[in-house]
């Protein structure tokens, strides 16, 4: 029943941006950790960028100064926004959500995955 739903992943040149959104939906009662990861080819998954449902935020040292998380508790939705993109950024990231529902199935929900490709 739960779900996260991204949307936002493409091709840009070097220097450009991008704007991903993951959504959640279902029948939730609270979402703790909000989170982007992303996985280039043949490496492993990496935390990009994590969020708390308090407002505490933290970065990868690749990205800092360059990419921004942020959420609306509200809508039960976390963004990233991806400045100065680079071709080491090309991977496919992904959304994850560690979800309380009202019912059973407490853990943590992962997202589809977005195609972002950096290149000229």
């Amino acid at each position: 029943q739960v779900q996260l739903v991204e949307s936002g992943g493409g091709l840009v040149q070097p220097g450009g941006s991008l704007r991903l959104s993951c959504a959640a939906s279902g029948n939730i009662l609270e979402i703790d950790a909000m989170d982007w990861y992303r996985q280039a080819p043949e490496n492993d998954r990496d935390l990009v960028a994590a969020t708390t449902s308090d407002g505490s935020t933290t970065y990868a040292d690749s990205v800092k100064g360059r990419f921004t998380v942020s959420r609306d508790n509200a809508k039960n939705t976390v963004y990233l926004q991806m400045n100065s993109l680079q071709p080491e950024d090309t991977a496919v990231y992904y959304c994850r959500a560690f979800i309380i529902p009202l019912g059973p199935g407490v853990g943590d929900y992962w997202g589809q995955g977005t195609q972002v490709t950096v290149s000229s």
